[in-house]
């Protein structure tokens, strides 16, 4: 059979008619396979399951520590010795030389009020005590001329009964004057101020010339050889505070710590922040001075408890929990949590807490190592180059 094909475009389409009839017998002429006898595509075996590498710094051995509670405490430093001087008598300051920061001694003279007033009261004083005892002397002779008279029965003894009454009410009245002379004796001795304790000015409340009435504050003076601090705490963390308990304060402007012991508690509670007050006498105060802020840990008591670091305890579920290594799989064990404090003999300020619910030597995974999932495949990895707080664990 032939086709006439006109022009080039004839022949395209020829062309292409017959190369599709020819690759339309190659695949009916090609022998059929039987579908029973086909093979199977390879099986792709499943990814093997990730696993993580924990650090052997990030784990530690859940075992009995010796832990030392601890309880924080804050305040200001006080000294046990301060006074505040006052005038005692009203006048004009005529001495008041100290100024703050200069040293005094127990009995030193600090100010000075005018005495010429109460010098003159003293003298006025004095000599009705004088007029008494003239008043006195007058009735005592008559008392004895009367005794002498009755004796020889010239007077009756009603007369001498009231010589008497008389020697008597003069001998009262002279008492009361010299008791008037001491009065205003005292009053010009303290127009004289002087230092109760040896210490030094920390404030100077006033000024030569100034007149002052009675109770005015004029100087203050503390004694730093002696300092506590005045810690405030809540009444439940005061039940366990005892005197003669030690504690470590760091001081604002100090690195090295210092020890101080519990000297008194107060007995109430503040009436306003319903806290309790507990003053710590400082063991070393060289260098210090008072209003000085410090915090620190009053170290309550030890016992002999399972103890992990703080951060290790995970609260991002309903119940407190730590993470652990069994098996070279992380497990979750829900824990109750007890006594926090530092270990004896830690040098860092790492917070330990008794645990209950984690097996011992369980192989804990500290606070850095972060969340992991449950059932999570892992291994450790090589001991660390530098020593931790507690000993981490090695490959198991």
């Amino acid at each position: 059979m032939y086709f006439k094909i006109k022009g080039w475009g004839g022949v395209a389409l020829l062309s292409a008619a017959m190369l599709g009839g020819g690759a339309w017998y190659v695949r009916s002429a090609a022998p059929k396979q039987d579908a029973s006898k086909a093979t199977p595509p390879a099986a792709v075996a499943p990814a093997a399951a990730p696993v993580f590498e924990i650090p052997a710094s990030d784990t530690l051995l859940a075992t009995e520590q010796r832990l030392v509670q601890n309880l924080p405490i804050s305040g200001n430093l006080k000294a046990i010795n301060t006074v505040v001087i006052k005038s005692r008598v009203a006048g004009e300051i005529t001495q008041l030389s100290l100024r703050e920061g200069d040293y005094v001694k127990a009995g030193q003279v600090v100010a000075r009020i005018d005495p010429t007033e109460y010098q003159r009261k003293l003298r006025q004083a004095e000599q009705q005590a004088d007029a008494a005892k003239a008043q006195v002397d007058i009735a005592k002779r008559q008392y004895d001329n009367n005794k002498s008279l009755v004796d020889k029965g010239f007077i009756s003894v009603t007369a001498l009964e009231t010589s008497f009454s008389s020697l008597t009410g003069a001998e009262a009245t002279f008492k009361a004057a010299l008791s008037g002379a001491d009065v205003a004796r005292k009053v010009l001795e303290d127009a004289v101020l002087t230092s109760p304790i040896s210490g030094q000015v920390s404030a100077r409340l006033a000024q030569p010339g100034e007149r002052v009435s009675v109770d005015v504050r004029l100087l203050e003076v503390v004694d730093l050889n002696s300092l506590e601090l005045e810690a405030t705490m809540s009444p439940a963390d005061s039940i366990d505070v005892r005197v003669g308990q030690q504690a470590t304060l760091q001081l604002e402007g100090r690195e090295q710590a210092v020890t101080a012991k519990v000297q008194r508690i107060n007995p109430n509670v503040q009436t306003g922040s319903r806290s309790v007050l507990v003053y710590l006498r400082l063991d070393s105060v060289s260098g210090l001075r008072q209003g000085l802020y410090g915090q620190g840990q009053l170290a309550l008591g030890q016992r002999q408890v399972v103890a992990v670091p703080l951060d290790a305890v995970r609260t991002d579920k309903p119940q407190a929990y730590v993470q652990t290594i069994a098996n070279n799989k992380v497990l979750h064990h829900v824990v109750k949590t007890g006594l926090r404090g530092q270990l004896l003999g830690q040098t860092d300020n790492t917070i330990w807490v008794e645990v209950s619910g984690v097996p011992s030597n369980s192989v804990v995974l500290r606070g850095t190592a972060g969340s992991l999932r449950e059932g999570l495949a892992v291994r450790l990895g090589s001991m660390p180059s530098a020593a931790s707080t507690a000993t981490p664990m090695s490959k198991p």
